[in-house]
């Protein structure tokens, strides 16, 4: 049987999601966890990998099993799950699936947030990018509109990644005040290597008005990631979101 895990973590600790050599990761806690309670070797499969430090709201991985839950076993292995993972990563639920379903091919939307404040805030240190200046968001979220019209993003990718193609189909980008915070969100079918991260950082730019609307646009066709602007901070950002043609 393969299953979805649904899931969300705080990435302060880890390494990312994907496992990797004396590094934690959210995949590493979570396999160790499943192999104690299943008391069987799982491989699991996630959505992405989220860089070190970020968040995930939602997400998704998959694996297979010998075992066939009935809904009430379901209901125990979360229980079980969350009494056994740290107080960082919680498991909502495990969703039967088909045979070939596939937490990371399948996906076909995620969603990001990114989350900024303009003032001094000591409920948000850890969840929120202080900036020191206040932004013009109408300037920033007409550069928002020019990313939906251009699909190679290799100017926001991280250099010397393994990505067979750096396309991607942004469908959604804007920037809005909630409360105290700025925040930016961006959905598409897919995202880079800090893609998220040095998309906002290239905005504050325009924000601040460093660089221009022309400029930013520029920067996309230039197809350089040294054009662009720093990455911003990655415990402001949150995978919010990842949706599939068959969970509701």
């Amino acid at each position: 049987m393969r299953y979805f895990v649904h899931l969300a973590y705080n990435g302060s600790k880890y390494y990312g999601w994907q496992m990797q050599a004396n590094r934690l990761s959210v995949q590493e806690v979570l396999t160790t966890a499943f192999k104690v309670l299943l008391k069987e070797e799982i491989t699991l499969t996630g959505a992405g990998r989220t860089d070190a430090g970020v968040h995930a709201r939602c997400f998704y991985a998959h694996f297979d099993t010998e075992k066939v839950f009935t809904a009430d076993e379901i209901k125990k292995t979360v229980y079980s799950l969350n009494s056994f993972l740290p107080s960082d990563i919680t498991v909502y639920n495990l969703l039967a699936v088909a045979a070939d379903a596939h937490a990371r091919f399948d996906a076909i939307e995620r969603t990001y947030r990114y989350y900024i404040t303009t003032c001094k805030n000591p409920f948000v240190l850890d969840t929120a990018y202080r900036i020191y200046f206040h932004p013009d968001i109408l300037t920033m979220n007409a550069c928002c509109k020019e990313l939906l019209l251009h699909s190679d993003f290799t100017s926001f990718a991280k250099l010397h990644s393994d990505t067979a193609t750096n396309n991607c189909q942004i469908t959604h980008a804007l920037w809005e005040e909630e409360n105290d915070l700025l925040v930016f969100t961006i959905t598409a079918n897919r995202f880079l290597r800090n893609m998220v991260r040095a998309i906002v950082g290239t905005l504050l730019e325009v924000g601040r008005r460093k660089i221009s609307e022309e400029d930013f646009k520029n920067i996309i066709l230039s197809k350089n990631r040294c054009e662009a602007g720093t990455s911003v901070p990655p415990y402001a950002l949150f995978l919010e979101a990842v949706k599939y043609p068959y969970l509701p």
